[in-house]
């Protein structure tokens, strides 16, 4: 059974929160909710960061997305 938006949405962001890389790819929300079809996932995901729940992170040759206090204490350790 499909998520509704707002869970979804919810869904992405808890996972971003709790997941062991402070930054992550689009794909690796895919598994948030399997029924959702990709481009549903990465459009809630930039609609996140309009919102500011999360913020996109550049490595240079990838971009990837975060949340934005945890990102910037992570950066502050040196740990990406």
């Amino acid at each position: 059974m499909a998520l509704s938006v707002e869970e979804l949405k919810a869904a992405i962001v808890e996972k971003a929160e709790k997941s062991p890389k402070p930054a992550l790819y689009v794909k690796d929300f895919y598994a948030c909710d399997p029924d959702a079809k990709p481009r549903v996932i990465k459009n809630l995901a930039n609609e996140l960061v309009r919102e500011g729940k999360l913020m996109f992170w550049s490595s240079g040759s990838t971009t990837m997305y975060a949340t934005p206090g945890r990102v910037k204490n992570e950066e502050k350790e040196g740990g990406i």
